[in-house]
């Protein structure tokens, strides 16, 4: 059966200029056609929302809601439908109380473990705890204070703590501001960056890549015109193929003074993999020795899926400015739950104050409407104010039901003191990626450093590894990068995403495992296989006059899911040698973790399906 390609090369081109995340709107569209014609199911692997949410921590939230309500009609309880705020003398006992006459409602157990790792960990006073708990659950006042409440900037703190600093404490606190997701967060901080001097129109900045797109399209705005420097991931294994890892001399280019940010997200975006420890020291090494007033903004969301994670907030905490989302490991982008990070000793609030007088003048105009003493503006509150663009100051904040949420999230987390949800989200990734390498019919690697949340794979290595320089050539010489994108939505309902729109090699494909039941992954896998198959079949066209014969194919092993194939449909191709194994275990650099194990009826409440 010949391959469909409706897209031509030129159109291609056009395309590829695109953000992968719209070019992935013409995938899709393709994928969705042939799926209609071969009665098959698209699988759309190119999102990285993940297809599992954490159920404990909704389950306490709601049960929550319903004694906040309580409380409400407590308080007020004059005409129907009508009630008051949350009273705080007295709030603590009377939670207790209904905890205990709600002990079997889902969510109790996590509400009365909170109650006491808040009094007991933390050292909150009970009373103030529940109350803010109850008010801010039903929403009935603004963020006060407007960076985050109190009990629960100390709660996401000792969470951050625990996985973003592999439980090591920094000398001096963070200040926390709560933000709508990791996507409010950046824009945040590039503009009050660059509104208090901190950044200027055209510095020279470095971003560690591949890259998540929009850090890469934003310092292009003509706001900001930055002068990039790409440090390339650029190291390779004894085989020759990707670690996703940065070599020595990568990151010495962070000791040239005039590099004023770097801008990272770890583990990365798409290889997914974190910086080792060995270049983490020597980042740290290079700015403290070379570069002491680099601003570091790293994006940490993907930390949680790798264990021991440890982020240059961490590491160099006066330098650098965390953000940090819930939305992947937890299950709620729709949520849109994230915080900044900023030290208590930065070198920010030192920028500021080292600044020319004409600009300070210009800055105490600015915030001067907010406070008798601007000149004192901490950065952090500077944040919070450039967010609602200072005139609106005084109803900035994330939302209290927001805010209640994260709390409840992050207390989840620091109550599982065995990491069960940890290893149930690890294990439900490494059930994916063993589907996945079962169909491209390779063995499962391993990377400690990986957090698997993506796969990046570059077909031309692979294909140069496997066939030869000539066939990589002819490849090279004769497609687009994005051109087996199309194959595969065209042909199989697939749809991935190209990993040269993340600046990672242009040959290469992200896939997502976390939004695909796990049979998807080894039919995705298969159908890989078979897309360098047919390549190799029409480079073979092209050494001979003879008719080009088509590589020997089988079925696949595993079904398609959820839909079943066409008759009509192409089987996947069995592998074309054993040198696969090695050439793709290098290139994909996967592992699995130790799997969670299941729960039971008599252990405590958790998502019980790790079925993905």
């Amino acid at each position: 059966m010949a391959v469909r390609n409706s897209t031509t090369r030129a159109r291609q081109r056009q395309l590829e200029s695109l953000s992968p995340f719209e070019l992935k709107d013409s995938l899709i569209k393709l994928a969705g056609e042939n799926a209609e014609r071969e009665a098959v199911t698209m699988l759309n692997a190119g999102r990285g929302n993940p297809n599992w949410i954490a159920t404990e921590p909704r389950e306490a939230f709601f049960l929550l809601g319903k004694f906040a309500l309580a409380e409400s009609l407590l308080a007020w309880d004059e005409w129907p439908g009508v009630g008051g705020m949350p009273a705080k003398p007295g709030i603590a006992e009377r939670y207790g109380r209904f905890l205990k006459a709600n002990r079997t409602e889902p969510g109790a157990e996590l509400l009365g473990k909170s109650l006491t790792y808040a009094t007991k960990t933390l050292g909150l006073d009970a009373d103030a705890f529940v109350h803010e708990m109850a008010d801010s659950v039903i929403g009935d006042n603004y963020p006060v204070p407007d960076r985050m409440l109190r009990c629960f900037e100390k709660i996401v703190h000792a969470y951050l703590v625990k996985e973003m600093c592999d439980g090591k404490a920094p000398r001096k606190p963070f200040d926390l501001f709560a933000v709508e997701g990791g996507t409010a967060a950046m824009c945040y901080l590039f503009d009050s960056c660059l509104v208090n001097g901190i950044l200027k129109r055209g510095d020279k900045i470095a971003i560690m890549a591949p890259i998540f797109t929009p850090y890469l399209e934003i310092p292009k705005l003509d706001r900001y015109s930055f002068n990039v420097l790409e440090l390339q991931a650029s190291k390779t294994n004894e085989d020759g193929f990707h670690t996703w890892q940065y070599p020595d001399s990568e990151l010495e280019k962070l000791a040239d003074p005039s590099v004023k940010t770097l801008f990272l997200v770890n583990p990365s975006n798409p290889p997914s993999v974190m910086l080792s420890a060995k270049a983490v020291k020597k980042i740290a090494a290079v700015v403290k020795a070379k570069n002491p007033g680099l601003t570091i903004i790293t994006d940490d969301v993907y930390g949680t899926f790798v264990n021991g994670f440890q982020s240059l907030m961490s590491v160099l905490p006066r330098n650098t400015l965390g953000v940090y989302s819930f939305s992947k490991y937890f299950g709620c982008t729709g949520w849109r739950l994230g915080v900044i990070a900023v030290n208590q000793d930065n070198i920010f609030d030192e920028k500021i104050a080292a600044l020319p007088a004409a600009m300070k003048k210009k800055l105490n105009e600015r915030y001067g409407t907010i406070t008798l003493e601007p000149e004192k503006l901490r950065f952090v509150d500077r944040l919070v104010a450039d967010s609602r663009q200072v005139a609106l100051n005084h109803t900035a904040g994330l939302s209290l039901p927001q805010q209640t949420q994260m709390a409840l999230f992050a207390l989840f987390a620091l109550t599982d003191t065995e990491d069960e949800y940890k290893r149930v989200c690890q294990g439900i990734i490494a059930r994916r990626l063993h589907a996945l390498t079962k169909g491209l019919k390779i063995p499962m690697p391993r990377d400690p450093d990986g957090a698997h949340y993506y796969v990046e794979l570059d077909l031309l290595t692979w294909a140069e590894r496997q066939y030869g320089a000539e066939f990589a050539k002819f490849m090279a010489a004769n497609y687009e990068p994005v051109d087996v994108l199309f194959r595969l939505a065209e042909n199989n309902s697939i749809v991935l995403l190209n990993g040269g729109g993340f600046d990672g090699p242009e040959w290469s494909v992200r896939v997502s495992m976390a939004n695909l039941m796990m049979p998807a992954y080894e039919q995705i896998g298969a159908w890989l296989a078979e897309a360098v198959v047919d390549y190799k079949a029409e480079f073979d066209a092209t050494q001979s006059s003879a008719p080009a014969k088509r590589a020997p194919v089988k079925p696949a092993s595993a079904k398609r899911a959820p839909a079943k194939p066409a008759s009509a449909k192409r089987a996947p191709a069995k592998p074309v040698s054993a040198r696969q194994s090695t050439a793709e275990q290098s290139a994909a650099r996967l592992s699995i973790p130790r799997p969670a194990t299941p729960k039971t009826a008599a252990t405590r409440r958790a998502p019980a399906r790790t079925r993905g």
